[in-house]
């Protein structure tokens, strides 16, 4: 049997607009995260992407991973001024100072919810009831719930969690499964997490 080419599937639309957001969206983008750390990481790119289009951020991806350690939370969060200094003069990420200094905020509020025995998957994962939300129809830039989310991210000391980014994260780590209802990658996200429940 003859497998489909990647060019004959039926995506998302934005997963069609060029190869590195078709690989994205064909591996990655909604398959449910379980990670703690990786949950986080994502976030923090999304409020990165505040402004700017996902594929910028992307594109960048490695530079970031390679800028901010790891994204190692503990190291990140004991970055001082020296080291945002570092990140403003690296090309290889989005040199904005409002965002560096969210970013380290951010680990040090990962951490603080780590100490006080709340784990951020957990954490995440009970807004949806521990299973991703299937969403039906258009899809919106924001929700009552990632409203709820980004309430409950900003109460623990986030900052760049606004709702739209908030949607954008649920999204793209499977608390939310928006692919469009005749891409072929909605059923497999599906079926993935059905077979990992079996």
């Amino acid at each position: 049997m003859t497998l489909p080419s990647t060019e004959a599937l039926v995506r998302c639309r934005w997963g069609e607009t060029d190869a590195l957001l078709r690989d994205y969206h064909d591996r990655e983008w909604g398959v449910p995260e379980r990670d703690s750390r990786k949950l986080w990481e994502k976030l923090v790119l999304d409020g990165f992407q505040a402004g700017l289009s996902w594929r910028t951020i992307l594109a960048r991806r490695d530079g970031f991973r390679r800028a901010f350690d790891g994204f190692d939370p503990e190291r990140v969060a004991a970055y001082g001024e020296g080291e945002v200094a570092r990140l403003l003069a690296d090309t290889g990420i989005i040199r904005s100072r409002s965002k560096i200094e969210a970013s380290i905020r951010n680990a040090r509020a990962y951490l603080a919810m780590r100490e006080a025995g709340e784990d951020f998957a957990t954490f995440a994962w009970q807004f949806v009831g521990d299973g991703p939300i299937e969403w039906e129809g258009p899809v919106p830039p924001n929700s009552p719930l990632s409203e709820q989310v980004s309430k409950a991210l900003r109460k623990r000391g986030f900052t760049f969690v606004g709702p739209t980014i908030v949607f954008a994260w649920m999204e793209a780590t499977g608390l939310i499964n928006s692919h469009a209802q005749d891409c072929f990658r909605r059923q497999e996200v599906r079926c993935n997490l059905l077979d990992k429940k079996a």
